[in-house]
């Protein structure tokens, strides 16, 4: 295999109030999630960990100064894969055997000297997942999804506190039973996770409800969010998040 090895296997980018975006350049976009840095001034959140090829504590170690609450929206395997490097890990109980268990048919493979894939059997097989290797002498053969038991689990309208900030719980299933996003009131700042960002919604997937998704859309109609960090692509506004929720539930209204 001609792969190359990575100069370095996560990107990042620092936005308004400290926050920090990291992602995986070398992952392929459909598995390439948005990884959340929020500083507190007791303690930090994190918000997913991506795929977890490569080692997000020790990347972002530069950053990680206060205790870590490390929190994953859901237990797809883009969003959780770094969680075992953090002692505070964070989700929702529906979340949980997932979490405890991940699917060992999950497994990288061979595909073109370009590219690694992910075997995916929920998915229907093969995807395109990395084009690099995260270190020298990576072995893809030898990965597998770690376990991250929980340590704490998160529910409806639980506060996480960092001292200075305060994100509230929101259980939004839909695209997964226990998927969760955190509001923070004062700012009107939501990281939503895969509830809802800026490109088509995985609405038939396994495990993925559509009644329950139009009930955790339309709660967040009416909410007074002004600015969403979400878990694939840009942040956006409150009209473009207004937009996206109104044509899926006139969608999902249409097909009932």
């Amino acid at each position: 295999m001609a792969l190359k090895v990575a100069d370095a296997w996560f990107a990042r980018r620092t936005l308004a109030d400290g926050i920090t975006l990291l992602w995986e350049p070398h992952v392929h976009p459909m598995l390439r999630c948005n990884i959340w840095h929020v500083p507190g001034r007791d303690r930090d959140l994190l918000i997913d960990t991506g795929l977890g090829v490569g080692s997000l504590r020790q990347a972002a170690r530069d950053l990680f100064h206060k205790p870590v609450s490390a929190v994953a929206t859901h237990s797809h395997l883009d969003h959780m894969g770094g969680l075992h490097e953090f002692e505070c890990r964070l989700c929702h109980a529906a979340e949980a055997p997932y979490f405890i268990q991940p699917d060992s048919d999950n497994r990288l493979v061979i595909d073109g000297d370009h590219w690694l894939a992910l075997y995916m059997p929920d998915l229907g097989g093969d995807r395109l997942v990395i084009d690099a290797l995260p270190t020298p002498g990576f072995d893809p053969e030898l990965w597998q999804l770690p376990p991250a038991v929980p340590t704490g689990y998160l529910a409806d309208r639980d506060i996480l506190d960092l001292g200075d900030r305060h994100f509230e719980v929101l259980h939004l299933p839909g695209h997964s039973p226990g998927s969760i996003a955190l509001f923070e009131h004062r700012t009107g700042t939501l990281f939503s996770g895969d509830v809802v960002y800026d490109a088509e919604l995985l609405d038939a997937i396994p495990h993925a409800n559509i009644g329950d998704y139009a009930t955790s859309l339309q709660r967040l109609r009416e909410l007074p969010i002004e600015l969403v960090h979400a878990g694939h692509e840009g942040s956006f506004g409150r009209e473009r998040l207004l937009a996206i929720i109104d044509t899926y539930l006139r969608h999902w209204d249409s097909i009932a």
